[in-house]
């Protein structure tokens, strides 16, 4: 598709490449990099939600299936 060729949003490849090659930001704090990486987390386990709540059927089988994991697994 020519449209997907132009996008204005990098691929997760480019970025982490991106991000590699300038060493993160200069002057960057840890206490900044610590809220960038919290508001992070938090928008990923938003976006879970979501797809849980759109897609319940889903939901449910990744449920049962990590319930089977944890009984199977050996301590």
């Amino acid at each position: 598709m020519p449209d997907q060729d132009h996008r204005d949003d990098p691929s997760p490849r480019e970025t982490a490449a991106l991000f590699r090659n300038r060493g993160g930001t200069e002057g960057e704090t840890e206490t900044e990099r610590r809220r960038r990486r919290a508001r992070f987390l938090r928008e990923l386990a938003e976006a879970r939600a979501l797809r849980d709540r759109v897609q319940p059927r889903r939901a449910k089988a990744a449920r049962l299936r990590h319930a089977m994991r944890m009984r199977t697994f050996r301590w």
